[in-house]
């Protein structure tokens, strides 16, 4: 459980007790406690199996691969992929790859509907970089049309292993994955994914 959902919980249990001792109103007592549940119920954060191997990208967020296509970067052809994260799904982020953080970037932007192509370039959005060692993996936490807030515990510099906790995106939101033009995609378009658990690519290694 993330704290945040105890925040959220405790701060509505508040509200429920001071409504009932003014009403006594079982039905507007109902409503501060179903969204405490609900708050304890969005920031879950459960225990991932973490696939192992050399060269393994796993995906850094839980929802649905809505993109998959080439892009071209200053640092030449990248596979992109967008993984959408609906209301319902787990919100922890978790780091795709071991190696080194390189780059940590926040960009404050818009809240547009984290599905539109557009939100990749205009929405609020953490940009992180792994040094994998001979490869590179980027990823981004992008803000979605109700997320108002992207926690990042990275910092340029921290040595981060496969599938290790990194931080949220507070409601719905999108992530999306930089893989270096070698990588063998493992997922398509439509594909549900898993944070930490799910790998999105493999890129081989000698």
């Amino acid at each position: 459980m993330v704290r945040d959902g105890y925040f959220y919980a405790l701060g509505l249990g508040a509200v429920a007790v001071l409504v009932w001792l003014l009403t006594h109103s079982v039905i507007l007592l109902a409503l501060p406690l179903i969204l405490a549940l609900f708050f304890l119920w969005f920031f879950r954060d459960p225990q991932r199996t973490i696939p192992t191997g050399p060269g393994l990208i796993v995906s850094p967020g839980d929802g649905v691969v809505t993109e998959a296509e080439w892009i071209e970067t200053t640092g030449g052809s990248r596979l992109r992929l967008s993984i959408f994260l609906s209301v319902f799904d787990v919100h922890v982020n978790r780091v795709p790859v071991a190696g080194t953080v390189k780059l940590v970037e926040f960009r404050k932007g818009q809240f547009m509907n984290a599905m539109k192509a557009e939100s990749v370039l205009a929405n609020e959005q953490t940009l992180i970089t792994i040094d994998a060692g001979g490869y590179e993996v980027s990823f981004k936490q992008i803000a979605g049309l109700l997320a108002r807030r992207i926690v990042c515990n990275l910092k340029v510099g921290d040595v981060v292993t496969r599938g290790q906790r990194m931080g949220l995106i507070k409601f719905g939101s999108r992530v999306d994955v930089l893989l270096p033009a070698e990588a063998n995609l493992k997922v398509k378009k439509g594909a549900r994914v898993r944070g930490g658990s799910s790998v999105l690519a493999e890129i081989a290694v000698d």
